[in-house]
């Protein structure tokens, strides 16, 4: 037993002496180790991949190059129009008074021009007074209140730059009217708007606002407010005009004598009852209003031809996506060859709007008829850039099955509907 113990006794000291010895040696640096054959198979590696990519490159540019020469050659289906009798010039038309036409430049406010424009044709036609409306008051304000519906409603308002008659005239109840020369809302010196970087900066406000939780109404009104002014300028609290000092609200009563409650906005839709107020339930109807009258395809298109003969002009929003719109001409009619004149009705506009190749994307002003050869054309306002593209700038010729079939809706005065109001 004694010798056992003294065995394991000095085997642990000469293994402690061992081990105490190797955990003395002292740390040193040295070369990484190399391993020459993983090298080389990763240089063959590096050197595949390199050649894949150079005949990526050729390929992508090959692709590119094409894409490019089909773009800059590409060609649009359009109609002859040497084979259609049209109008010549605007000085066709019988016209209603209306300021000249002015420009969107880059924005996507196409309501507004036509929807303000309509409102200064309104102010002539009711009180006798001529003035050019500020249309970026009327946008200023409309950007403040779908932000602010953004915020209450936690991101499910669009924010975006299009709009509706109907919101024109939310903005100018509550907030007044001001004329161009008190707001022109643009800091470009040439007067060209642009808001493509002012929509971006206040989208992306918001955006930061919803996803930080620093929810806070009265302060982040403040910051929209702030990139408004800063992309198109503060708005004035009042204004000097031929004299007076006015108040937005006041200049609305007491110089253009307008009363917002008398205009109403219409649609002709199957989906729903006609004589009723319905839905326009599109994008940038964000507001989601609810009382847009519907009227049988019939009488929307007359109450809009019988305004025009009458002396009212008439705001109107649709489609103009179509192979039958030509600026380079300044005419949109529908060709026979997309549907013939006699099946333009109820049903096919209905399935134009059911299956979304009619849809709200621009907004005009319609100021003045013409009949020729038998056939109904308007004299259109427009703001678009392809209303610029041809002999008459700012004007379009539409035929009037043009509007039967792609038009969503209008605003006009209540005088008109009488017989359809309750």
């Amino acid at each position: 037993m004694l010798r056992n113990f003294t065995v394991r006794v000095l085997c642990f000291v000469l293994v402690g002496m061992i081990s105490g010895s190797a955990l003395a040696a002292d740390p040193v640096y040295r070369e990484k180790n190399e391993y020459p054959v993983l090298d080389e198979m990763t240089a063959e590696r590096d050197s595949l991949q390199a050649f894949r990519d150079s005949v990526r490159s050729e390929v992508d540019a090959l692709y590119a190059e094409q894409a490019k020469a089909r773009k800059d050659t590409a060609r649009s289906l359009r109609v002859d129009w040497s084979q259609i009798e049209t109008p010549t010039g605007p000085d066709q038309f019988d016209q209603l008074w209306h300021n000249p036409p002015v420009p969107q430049y880059y924005t996507g406010t196409c309501w507004v021009f036509c929807s303000t424009s309509y409102i200064e044709s309104e102010a002539h036609r009711i009180s006798d007074v001529d003035v050019k409306l500020s249309e970026m008051w009327i946008v200023y304000w409309e950007y403040v209140e779908k932000a602010r519906s953004f915020l209450q409603e936690f991101g499910h308002t669009p924010v975006d730059q299009g709009g509706q008659d109907s919101g024109t005239l939310e903005i100018l109840r509550q907030y007044g009217a001001v004329p161009q020369e008190a707001y022109a809302g643009v800091l470009d010196s040439r007067g060209r708007h642009d808001h493509n970087l002012l929509i971006k900066e206040l989208k992306g406000y918001l955006k930061w606002v919803l996803e930080s939780g620093t929810w806070d109404e009265d302060q982040n009104m403040a910051y929209v407010r702030s990139i408004l002014d800063k992309h198109m300028g503060p708005v004035p609290a009042e204004f000097e005009w031929e004299g007076k000092t006015y108040t937005p609200r006041a200049f609305l009563t007491d110089v253009l004598k307008l009363d917002m409650n008398q205009f109403r906005s219409v649609v002709s839709r199957m989906d729903e009852p006609f004589n009723s107020e319905v839905l326009l339930d599109v994008h940038d109807n964000w507001r989601r209003k609810d009382n847009y009258l519907n009227l049988p395809l019939d009488d929307f298109y007359a109450v809009i031809k019988n305004a025009i003969t009458d002396g009212y002009t008439v705001s109107v929003g649709g489609d103009n996506s179509e192979a039958g719109m030509d600026g380079k001409f300044d005419v949109a009619i529908v060709p026979e060859w997309d549907i013939p004149s006699d099946y333009i009705n109820q049903g096919s506009r209905e399935f134009r709007i059911a299956n979304g190749t009619t849809g709200d994307d621009h907004g005009v002003h319609v100021v003045g008829y013409l009949e020729l050869d038998g056939r109904d054309w308007f004299l259109i306002k427009d703001s678009n850039r392809s209303s610029r593209l041809g002999e008459h700038k700012g004007y379009y010729f539409w035929d009037g099955d043009y509007i039967k079939l792609k038009m969503l809706s209008f605003t006009i005065h209540e005088d008109r509907l009488k017989e359809y109001l309750n």
